[in-house]
């Protein structure tokens, strides 16, 4: 049997302790500790997950092979750097860093440096979504709805960042292209960000998507559903189920449920992760993917930031 990866965590808030939990429970790997700048919440996830208390970053990389980034997104970029130049290969939540020029200088890092560089787009490893993108031939129109109920959890990125990340990257894995039109409009409602968001993308082939998503949501809703010539696909992110619903040549409509076989996205992410540190192989989020993800969310923010000018020019008016 391989020796386990020796996985150091990087972050003891809400996420940071999810990813405790699966390297803690994975067969693959070893919790090396926990970092944390808050003493007290690093003691109580240490006693938690059983494993030690590391004091810095220095130290979590003399006791890993690999590491876990889930600090604020402010901080991603400082803090996988530093661990890429003491050689080790990073996993770093979603978004990537807080900007797409942070973003870049992680990718040259991590390119420089010979390390493993992936980023925490969990959806990519859904069960459904992996059925769905192999279903895919030619999608012409998204329709996507990401809505959650209200929490204090990632309020230092808007709801485009946060939520609508996730599917900004699916959406790009699967048209394999980058929108020529970008049409958005938001609003602040429980915090000093964007927490509702609706975006029209267009691109060059005619595929048209649109997405809402949403922190202040009254229900939790997670759907993906897109339409190419002679299908319809749809997606239940959390139930993870997909169907097809299809037209013949005769016209008769089929009805198809894809076979999935369903398990914990952050546990297959991990898996995927533990596969790219052992092989030396490029991620299927890996920097640059990630970075596409961010720039388009950017790009996004900034209509938003338009949308909201028009609107307070025709308010004063």
């Amino acid at each position: 049997m391989k020796d386990k990866r020796r996985i150091a965590v990087i972050g003891a808030g809400a996420f940071g302790r999810n990813h405790l939990r699966v390297v803690r429970d994975s067969d693959r790997a070893e919790l090396a500790g926990v970092v944390d700048i808050d003493a007290d919440k690093a003691r109580a996830a240490a006693a938690e997950f059983g494993c030690p208390v590391l004091e810095t970053l220095e130290e979590a990389a003399d006791a890993a092979d690999a590491a876990i980034v889930a600090v604020p997104t402010v901080a991603h970029c400082e803090v996988a750097c530093r661990l890429i130049d003491e050689g080790l290969d990073v996993l770093v939540e979603k978004p990537i860093a807080a900007s797409p020029g942070e973003a870049r200088a992680l990718v040259e890092k991590a390119a420089d440096r010979g390390r493993v560089l992936q980023c925490g787009h969990l959806e990519r490893f859904n069960p459904a979504v992996q059925a769905a993108m192999a279903e895919a031939t030619i999608p012409l129109f998204f329709e996507i709805h990401r809505l959650s109920l209200f929490t204090p959890r990632s309020l230092d990125v808007s709801v485009v960042s946060d939520l609508m990340i996730h599917d900004l990257d699916i959406l790009l894995a699967m048209t394999r292209g980058r929108p020529e039109e970008v049409r958005a409009a938001g609003i602040s409602v429980m915090s000093g960000k964007v927490d509702i968001a609706n975006v029209r993308l267009a691109f060059p082939n005619g595929c048209v998507a649109n997405l809402t998503a949403s922190r202040v949501s009254t229900e939790k809703v997670r759907k993906l559903r897109f339409f190419q010539p002679g299908q319809y696909v749809s997606v239940d992110y959390a139930r993870q189920d997909c169907v097809v619903v299809g037209v013949g040549r005769d016209r008769q409509v089929s009805f198809r449920q894809l076979a999935v076989v369903k398990g914990e996205p952050l546990k297959l992410q991990l898996e995927h992760f533990l596969d790219c540190v052992e092989r030396r192989a490029t991620p299927l989020v890996d920097g640059l993917a990630a970075l596409g993800a961010l720039e388009l969310a950017r790009e996004i923010l900034d209509k938003i930031e338009e949308h909201a000018a028009l609107v307070a020019r025709h308010l004063r008016a």
